[in-house]
C-alpha cells in the first residue's frame, strides 16, 4: 500500500491521478509528522518536473482540478492557487504584446509546481526559491514600446538630415596680391554647413580664379552627364576693374551655392577639398599623384577600362535629345540678344550719367560768374542736382548688370556646361559601339579556332577569356551610356525648374531696382522745385556763395536783404 500509495501521482492511470493526488495532499495536511509515508514522493520530487514537462496537455488539466480542490481551506496554497489563478486569466485578456509573454512564462512555472509536487514543504521551498508570484507586467512596461519608436526616429531624421546638408557659402573680401608679373586677385570662401563630412560647421580658406577653374573641371571629369553651374570666364583687359571684381565675386558664389545645393555634387570629394583644405595646391598634387589617370577627357570611364575617343559622327536617335538641342541653341540664341540689349541699355545709362556730369559743370561755372545771388544759389542747387542725377544713373546701370545682366550671363554658361554633358555622352555611345566592334572581333577569332578543331587549345581558352573580357566591357558601356541619359533627363528638368525660379528672381529685383531709382529721381526733382517756391516767397534754401557782393565790400557776414526786408 505504500508503494501504491506513493506511485500513484506519477502512475499511467489518468482516472487515478486527481484521486490519489487528492489523497496524498489531505494525508500530507493532516499528519505532517508522518515522514516514512511521505519521505518517498518527496524525494522523487526533482525528478518529477522533468519526466512531466512534455505532457503539457494533463498538466494543464491536471492545475485546473488542483486548483478546485485545494478552494481556500489551507492557508499556504490557498491564496497561492487564487492568485495563479486569477493571473491566468489577466494575462489571456491582454494583448499579446512581449512584455505579456514573460509573465505568462513566469505564471506557469509556480501553478506547475504547485500541480506537480504532492508535499506542501516542497511546494513552499520551491515558491520561496522562486520569489512571489508575478502579478502581471508593471506599469512602466506598456508605455516602453512607444518610446521605442520614438528613439528610432530620431535617428532616421538625423540620417535624412545627414543625407541632404545645408551649405550657406560666401565669396567675399577681394582683394589683388602678387607683385606685376604675377598679381591676382583672392577671394575669401566661408562655407557654413550641417555635413558631418567636414571638421567643423563653419571654416573659411582663400582661393584665386584658377581654383575655381579647376573644381569645374574635376567635377565635370568625376560626374559625366551631371550640368556643372560653371564659374564666368576669363577677361584680360580689366580684371582689376571694380565693377568687373564685384560682379566675378557675385557669380563665383552663385557658383559654389548652386554646387552645394546640388544633391549629387554636394557629396563630392574634390568639393570638400575646395571648400576645407587650407594647403590647397599641396593637396590637389598629392591626389593627382595617387590618381594619375584621371585625365581631363578620363574620368568615369576610365575607372570601367572602356576607351574614351571622339569616334565618328554622332546621330542622335532619341528624339527627346534631339528636341532639346534644338532648344537650346534656340534659347542660347535669345539669351545672347538679351545680354546684348541689357549691355547697351547699361552703356546708355552711363552716357546719362556723363550727361549729367557734364551739365553739372557747365551749370556750376555759369553761377561762379552770375552777380546775382538771387540766380547764383539756384543754379549751384542745380548743379548738385546733376551731380546726384549722374551717381543715380551710374549706380542703375550696375544694378542692371548685376541683377538680371548676371542670370543671363549665367545661364549662357550653364548651357555651355550642358553641350558639356552632351559631348561626354557622345563620348560614352562611342565608347560602347567602339567596345561592340572590339567584341565582334574577338568572337570571329573564337569561331576561326572553333573551325580549327582542338589542336590550338590554350589559345583558344585565352580568346574565350578575351571574349569574356569584351562582353563585359559592351555591357558595361552600354549601362553608362543608358545611365547617363537617365541622368541628364534629371538634369535638364532641374535646369528647367532653376530657370524659371532664377529668371523669375532676377526680373523683379531688375524691376524692384528701377522703381526705387525713378523713385529717388522724381523725389530730388520735387525737392528742387520746393527749394525754388521757397526762395520765392522769401525763404531761400540755398546759402549766398562766398565770392559775392558782399564778400567783395568787405563785410562777408551780412547777407544781402530779401525782398521781404526792402518792402518792411
Amino acid at each position: 500500500m505504500d508503494i501504491d500509495a506513493g506511485d500513484s501521482p506519477w502512475g499511467d492511470v489518468p482516472s487515478q491521478s486527481a484521486g490519489n493526488r487528492g489523497d496524498s495532499k489531505s494525508d500530507a495536511e493532516q499528519n505532517p509528522n508522518s515522514s516514512p509515508q511521505l519521505s518517498q514522493p518527496t524525494s522523487s520530487t526533482p525528478r518529477s518536473p522533468v519526466r512531466r514537462v512534455p505532457r503539457g496537455t494533463r498538466k494543464i488539466s491536471a492545475q485546473a482540478t488542483k486548483l478546485e480542490a485545494v478552494d481556500d481551506t489551507f492557508d499556504p496554497l490557498g491564496p497561492l492557487g487564487d492568485k495563479a489563478g486569477e493571473s491566468t486569466p489577466a494575462t489571456n485578456e491582454q494583448a499579446p504584446t512581449p512584455p505579456q509573454k514573460e509573465s505568462a512564462g513566469q505564471n506557469a512555472r509556480p501553478t506547475s509546481s504547485a500541480s506537480q509536487t504532492p508535499s506542501a514543504s516542497g511546494m513552499m521551498s520551491s515558491i520561496e526559491e522562486e520569489g512571489p508570484p508575478f502579478r502581471g507586467p508593471p506599469p512602466v512596461q506598456p508605455p516602453s514600446e512607444p518610446d521605442g519608436f520614438k528613439r528610432q526616429s530620431e535617428p532616421s531624421i538625423s540620417v535624412e538630415k545627414a543625407a541632404h546638408p545645408t551649405f550657406a557659402i560666401t565669396v567675399g573680401d577681394p582683394h589683388k596680391v602678387g607683385d606685376l608679373t604675377s598679381s591676382h586677385i583672392v577671394y575669401q570662401v566661408r562655407t557654413k554647413t550641417t555635413s558631418k563630412a567636414y571638421r567643423q560647421p563653419e571654416f573659411t580658406v582663400s582661393h584665386r580664379y584658377r581654383d575655381f577653374l579647376w573644381l569645374y573641371n574635376s567635377m565635370h571629369n568625376n560626374n559625366p552627364g551631371v550640368v556643372v553651374p560653371p564659374p564666368p570666364e576669363k577677361q584680360a583687359v580689366g580684371r582689376f576693374d571694380t565693377n568687373f571684381v564685384e560682379s566675378r565675386r557675385a557669380a563665383l558664389e552663385r557658383m559654389l551655392n548652386k554646387i552645394a545645393a546640388h544633391p549629387i555634387l554636394q557629396h563630392d570629394s574634390d568639393l570638400k577639398i575646395f571648400l576645407e583644405s587650407e594647403s590647397f595646391t599641396l593637396d590637389v598634387k598629392n591626389k593627382e599623384n595617387r590618381e594619375p589617370d584621371l585625365g581631363q577627357s578620363k574620368g568615369m570611364f576610365s575607372s570601367f577600362g572602356i576607351s574614351v575617343g571622339g569616334g565618328g559622327k554622332f546621330v542622335e536617335h532619341d528624339d527627346w535629345f534631339h528636341d532639346r538641342k534644338i532648344y537650346l541653341d534656340a534659347l542660347e540664341n535669345q539669351l545672347k540678344a538679351l545680354m546684348k540689349a541689357i549691355d547697351t541699355v547699361a552703356a546708355q545709362r552711363k552716357g546719362l550719367a556723363e550727361a549729367a556730369g557734364d551739365f553739372s559743370a557747365s551749370l556750376h561755372s555759369l553761377a561762379a560768374v552770375e552777380l546775382s545771388p538771387a540766380l547764383s544759389s539756384p543754379l549751384d542747387g542745380l548743379s548738385d542736382l546733376q551731380l546726384r542725377i549722374r551717381e543715380l544713373y551710374e549706380r542703375q546701370a550696375q544694378q542692371d548688370v548685376l541683377t538680371l545682366g548676371i542670370t543671363i550671363d549665367e545661364y549662357l554658361r550653364l548651357i555651355g556646361s550642358i553641350k558639356t554633358a552632351f559631348s561626354q555622352r557622345q563620348k560614352a555611345f562611342h565608347s560602347w559601339h567602339t567596345a561592340e566592334s572590339e567584341m565582334q572581333k574577338r568572337k570571329n577569332t573564337q569561331e576561326k579556332l572553333l573551325r580549327q578543331g582542338k589542336t590550338q587549345q590554350d589559345r583558344l581558352n585565352q580568346v574565350n577569356a578575351d571574349v569574356a573580357d569584351a562582353e563585359r566591357k559592351v555591357h558595361q558601356a552600354r549601362l553608362l551610356f543608358e545611365d547617363m541619359g537617365r541622368l541628364m533627363r534629371n538634369e535638364l528638368q532641374r535646369f528647367e525648374k532653376e530657370k524659371v525660379e532664377d529668371f523669375k528672381s532676377g526680373v523683379e529685383t531688375f524691376l524692384e531696382s528701377a522703381v526705387e531709382a525713378q523713385k529717388e529721381l522724381i523725389e530730388l526733382w520735387e525737392t528742387f522745385l520746393l527749394q525754388l517756391d521757397a526762395g520765392e516767397e522769401g525763404n531761400p534754401f540755398y546759402a549766398t556763395p562766398a565770392p559775392a557782393g558782399p564778400a567783395a565790400d568787405g563785410n562777408p557776414e551780412t547777407p544781402p536783404p530779401t525782398a521781404a526786408e526792402e518792402q518792411a
